[in-house]
């Protein structure tokens, strides 16, 4: 049980302050609106930090089922573990969207671009282009499992509590470097729980959950995940430190 609230509160507060920071800059008349995509990436950043340092002591913090079906290709997780964590991850991603809803209520009615809202909740490409923006699921979310595999090793001694926030740096690394063409969901939870909440919500004027490209931010990052905790074990296992 320790693993499915970890999983549930941890996820559940990077969404709210992760997708918060994206509501903070694209909807109307907040106080952060159009102050860009940096705030944006470190916003994201910190919201994975604090997760990871709420939830890691319970489940390990995966917070992500790229993360979580990386782990257990590769044999380090049980696979009869792995329902118990992503129940957990998309119960809370779908909890914080809707704690991020409440929190941004009457700037809903304020702000027109449908697509401005929906993008609160989910990815949006840049450019819609299929194979493109798998592609570049794929790479962002094995960029995810090799840094924090790495970060993980205890060859690098790096101590527990400095984890979190090295994992919070990585993912503002790659939103900063390949968050441009899809907004890197590099997170199946982050994008699919919230598409959800969106497509129930009393959201004014909110238009389409957009489900054509829905399975993209899906697919793309439990590829990348199983991609990047292969490529690391690949290069790494059986390696002698220095």
């Amino acid at each position: 049980m320790n693993v499915f609230i970890g999983e549930l509160i941890g996820t559940m507060l990077l969404i709210l302050l992760g997708d918060g920071v994206v509501a903070n800059v694209v909807l109307q008349k907040t106080k952060g609106q159009n102050s860009g995509w940096i705030v944006i990436t470190a916003g994201w950043g910190f919201a994975v930090a604090v997760g990871v340092y709420v939830a890691g002591w319970a489940s390990g913090g995966h917070l992500n089922p790229a993360v979580t079906v990386g782990m257990a290709w590769v044999g380090q997780l049980g696979w009869e573990q792995v329902p118990l964590y992503l129940a957990g991850q998309f119960l809370g991603g779908f909890l914080g969207a809707i704690l991020v809803w409440a929190a941004y209520l009457p700037h809903w009615s304020q702000t027109e671009d449908t697509i401005a809202k929906l993008s609160v909740f989910s990815t949006v490409p840049a450019i819609r282009h299929t194979a493109g923006n798998v592609i570049c699921e794929v790479i962002g979310t094995a960029v995810l499992l090799v840094g924090a595999l790495g970060i993980a090793n205890t060859h690098n001694g790096i101590t527990g509590g400095l984890g979190p926030l090295l994992v919070g740096i990585l993912v503002f690394s790659i939103g900063l470097s390949l968050g441009g063409p899809t907004g890197y969901a590099i997170n199946p939870a982050r994008d699919l729980a919230p598409r959800i909440a969106h497509a129930l919500l009393p959201i004014p004027g909110k238009g389409s959950s957009d489900w054509r490209y829905a399975w993209i931010p899906v697919a793309g990052p439990l590829v990348g995940g199983i991609v990047g905790a292969l490529l690391y074990n690949a290069l790494f296992a059986g390696l002698t430190p220095i």
